[in-house]
């Protein structure tokens, strides 16, 4: 079966996450049936900020405004399996908890949640508060999975990406796609 994602891309710092996982998709490309990414504005202006550049744009991926209700994977019957968020701001997370379905984002993800699918929040701040870790739990409680930005060393990684790719390959496996990467135990990456 092949899958149809949601990418959602919040203004959270960590747009490096954002950029590989995207990357990876497009190697994974003939596991996917279908996909759509939708970005915050918050999210292009950090992108700029943090990357130096604006290569969203260069990605072969349908993106959709954060207002675009008519958005396929804005209702269930779009059948749309997995939604990553990536990275996830707290606010977005406190919107997901709370049932606010104010944009694209929120609905899809609320979407995702009452169609018991597969909705994986790449959450990126530290401290986290009290709050923070109420809504994360609510969140998991609905059927979510929160998977913070954590890197591993492990595969002993050289740059920001391989960094990055550390939780992006956990990510693609909690997506449930096929990924040949580092596994504990196994020197083969």
């Amino acid at each position: 079966m092949k899958h149809r994602i949601v990418v959602a891309i919040t203004g959270a710092s960590g747009s490096i996450y954002a950029k590989v996982l995207l990357d990876k998709l497009q190697q994974l490309k003939d596991q996917i049936d279908a996909i759509g990414i939708v970005m915050s504005d918050n999210a292009k202006d950090v992108w700029k900020f943090e990357l130096g550049n604006e290569s969203y744009k260069d990605y072969d991926f349908p993106f959709y405004s954060k207002k675009d209700f008519m958005a396929p994977f804005a209702s269930g019957s779009a059948k749309y399996n997995t939604m990553i968020i990536s990275p996830c701001s707290m606010g977005t997370l406190a919107r997901i908890a709370t049932g606010v379905s104010d944009d694209l984002i929120t609905r899809s993800a609320d979407v995702v949640l009452k169609e018991r699918r597969k909705l994986v929040l790449v959450t990126r701040d530290t401290p986290i508060s009290l709050i923070h870790i109420n809504n994360m739990k609510t969140v998991t409680e609905a059927g979510g999975i929160i998977c913070p930005a954590s890197p591993s060393f492990y595969s002993r990684p050289q740059t920001h990406e391989e960094i990055a790719l550390t939780v992006i390959n956990r990510v693609i496996d909690l997506a449930g796609l096929v990924n040949r990467s580092y596994e504990w135990g196994n020197e083969k990456i």
